[in-house]
């Protein structure tokens, strides 16, 4: 599997990260999956065999226990893996057991590092925006648990394009720990991300981990449409229970039909199909797969062998095309005459 830089820390991730959300399964994350220790295992076993080294998971994800039993999973392994997990959920209905706030990073980060059962994570991330907090308390935090030794590099998840820049600005500023990455929902089925988030990232050389690539099952497919409701036979579809996150099922179910004989002329899954075109982004750095099952993840590591022809990406960019929207069609307009010489 090949490695792309993450961000500008030097470090090389597998293009493909493997999600734990299916870890544990305690309380609301039940509907997500409920893998046991030893099926977590396996499922780390044959994710590093198959040439990821790369591993994500989340303090919130069933309140610790997918931590937990991550930490377990990767034990005599952990040096060889790059390690990230994130902070701001709640954990807990104390008042102050959520946010972003320095009193939670600083419980946070220890009792992360204590069920990962490691001394250093290597890429802490801010799991939103936390509207209580001045961002200022939260990048001093974050920056202190880097010198601490506790966390090597700093990033954000589901942060706005403006939020972003912002924090960017002040660790300059400041000289604190810029975030290298961001890991955003990104999928052939809703590309809002285009817009203001990929352009940030290119000018601001960050890192793109994508979130529930297959949005939520439904480019899997293994889900039929009519009109904007799903139905599929597979039992324990995550659709089923925990419809998230929000799609234009109409699109879906466009770009869904459009993979179908793409998928077919590669001998591969619709799925595997999805999960291609976003590693041909240049914009993506690795996209994050979680899996319930061995079967699963076999057919999601196929994925980076999968090379979609140049009329293919063409096709799967049409049928997915965002609406033109202002300011960027006036910018593009008024670039023209900038990149071509008179």
């Amino acid at each position: 599997m090949k490695k792309r830089l993450l961000g500008t820390t030097g470090l090389w991730v597998s293009e493909l990260c493997l999600g734990t959300m299916t870890f544990g399964g305690k309380g609301y994350w039940e509907a997500i999956g409920k893998l046991t220790q030893g099926e977590a295992s396996d499922l780390v076993a044959r994710a590093i065999d198959g040439g990821i080294n790369f591993i994500d998971t989340a303090d919130i994800y069933s309140f610790g226990e997918s931590e937990t039993l991550l930490g377990a999973a990767i034990a005599g392994k952990r040096d060889h893996l790059v390690l990230a997990t994130k902070v701001r959920g709640r954990m807990s209905p104390d008042a102050n057991d959520v946010g972003l706030s320095r009193a939670h990073i600083m419980s946070s980060i220890d009792g992360s590092l204590r069920r990962l059962g490691t001394d250093h994570i290597d890429l802490y991330q801010i799991h939103g925006w936390d509207p209580l907090t001045p961002l200022e308390e939260t990048l001093r935090a974050l920056d202190d648990v880097v010198r601490a030794g506790k966390v090597r590099y700093v990033a954000a998840s589901n942060l706005a394009a403006w939020q972003l820049m912002k924090a960017q600005g002040l660790a300059e500023r400041h000289g604190w720990s810029r975030f290298q990455s961001v890991q955003a929902y990104y999928t052939l089925a809703g590309r809002d991300l285009e817009r203001e988030v990929v352009p940030l990232l290119r000018d601001q050389r960050m890192g793109l981990l994508v979130w529930s690539p297959l949005a939520g099952g439904l480019l899997s497919g293994k889900y039929t449409f009519d009109g904007n409701a799903t139905t599929t036979t597979e039992a324990g579809a995550r659709r089923a229970n925990f419809d998230f996150p929000p799609v234009d099922k109409g699109r879906a179910h466009r770009v869904v039909e459009a993979m179908r004989p793409i998928a077919a002329a590669h001998e591969a899954s619709v799925a595997a199909v999805a999960l291609a075109w976003l590693l041909h982004q240049d914009a993506v750095t690795s996209v994050i797969i979680g899996a319930k099952t061995t079967a699963q993840l076999a057919d999601n590591l196929k994925a980076p062998e999968l090379v979609l022809t140049a009329d293919e990406l063409a096709a799967l960019d049409q049928v997915s095309a965002l609406a033109p929207e202002y300011p960027g069609w006036m910018i593009d307009r008024q670039s023209t005459d900038r990149l071509k010489p008179s």
